[in-house]
């Protein structure tokens, strides 16, 4: 950690951590910023430039988590970033927290956060901004330094009747950072091409409508799996000439979840009909999702869901993946304490959760 404070633990101040991504990359030559190395710059390397124009009297201290190309990113680094969040939100020194990232799995982080920290944070009125750039910090246009600095102030300015949550900002806009996906592989907002979102300074009063039924219906944080604990799901494409092969693979190996990207509403090949409820009747958990990124995903549509199946709702599979892998730990947790909960009924409370449109 460094900062400039004398007494960090006691001053009010933003913790800005940073795991690193395009945001803290750098590109071989400026006229070239699609040819870069991510996660290269510090993330107080990242402060220093925009240092001129932080609002006076703000305390910033910075933390590096990691400093990795985002594509790289594991359970076990999600776990640091939750921990590291849980505690920083229940320091009463600090008053926001800003995350830098790649924006290739924000999409995964977004909804861990929100899974996992999400209660506390709107419990406590505080602010978690995941934010990130789509050109090297290097680069003539970089959108990096605007992006951090917007994410600064939306941690740190009071907004009025705006919860505290999980968030993200990005390209001049806020959204819930559930709702953040890369929709696009170079555009400057292709992380909040499709999320329902709000003008950073100024707030969209029905986005903020769907923001406060979302936290009010999220009301129990799920446990954050350590290391180890992290159970072992896959993702499986549904496609023209899908072999049965595919699924049966899997059922010779410890893997505990399959979540299925599905053609259109989230149908699968007939040829996967067997093997899945195979693997259904040896324990396997099956989440039914749409490769399509968009829309919802419906119970027994477009045919009958397969005993055990759960359909996604609105998640995609990437958010899915990691909603399935903390429900089923969630289950464990509540087998140890005797309790009889079941992974689907962790997955439903997800899935329940209002879509903001």
């Amino acid at each position: 950690m460094s900062t400039n404070l004398k007494n960090p633990e006691k001053t009010p101040h933003i913790l800005v951590l940073g795991m690193g991504g395009t945001i803290a990359g750098l590109a071989s030559s400026p006229q070239k910023p699609l040819e870069y190395e991510p996660g290269q710059v510090s993330v107080g390397s990242l402060l220093a430039h925009i240092q001129p124009a932080i609002p006076d009297g703000l305390e910033l201290i910075t933390e590096q988590l990691a400093n990795i190309s985002s594509r790289n990113l594991t359970e076990d680094l999600l776990s640091q970033l939750g921990e590291a969040v849980r505690k920083s939100l229940l320091d009463p020194s600090v008053r926001g927290i800003v995350i830098t990232h790649g924006t290739d799995t924000i999409e995964e982080t977004g909804i861990f956060l929100q899974l996992t920290c999400g209660q506390l944070s709107n419990q406590l009125g505080k602010r978690v901004i995941l934010t990130g750039a789509m050109l090297p910090s290097n680069a003539p246009e970089a959108d990096g330094p605007s992006n951090l600095l917007d994410a600064i102030k939306w941690a740190s300015t009071p907004i009025d009747n705006c919860p505290g949550g999980i968030y993200a900002v990005m390209d001049g806009r806020a959204c819930m950072a559930m709702d953040l996906a890369k929709r696009h592989t170079t555009s400057l907002n292709a992380p909040l091409q499709s999320s329902p979102s709000s003008s950073a300074g100024l707030i969209n009063p029905s986005w903020l409508f769907g923001v406060k039924a979302v936290q009010a219906a999220w009301v129990e944080d799920l446990p954050i799996p350590t290391g180890n604990e992290w159970p072992w799901v896959e993702i499986l494409t549904s496609h023209a000439g899908a072999r049965s092969e595919t699924v049966a693979h899997w059922m010779n190996i410890e893997v505990k979840g399959i979540v299925l990207a599905g053609s259109g509403m989230g149908g699968f090949h007939d040829a996967w009909q067997t093997p899945l409820a195979q693997a259904v009747a040896k324990g396997v958990a099956l989440v039914r999702t749409s490769r399509t990124g968009s829309g919802s995903t419906f119970p027994n549509i477009p045919e009958k869901d397969l005993s055990g199946c759960l359909a996604s709702g609105s998640l995609t599979t990437p958010r899915a993946r990691i909603a399935l892998q903390l429900s089923l730990n969630a289950e464990k947790q509540a087998k140890k304490m005797g309790k009889p909960l079941t992974w689907q009924d962790f997955f439903a409370r997800i899935t329940f959760l209002p879509v903001i449109k």
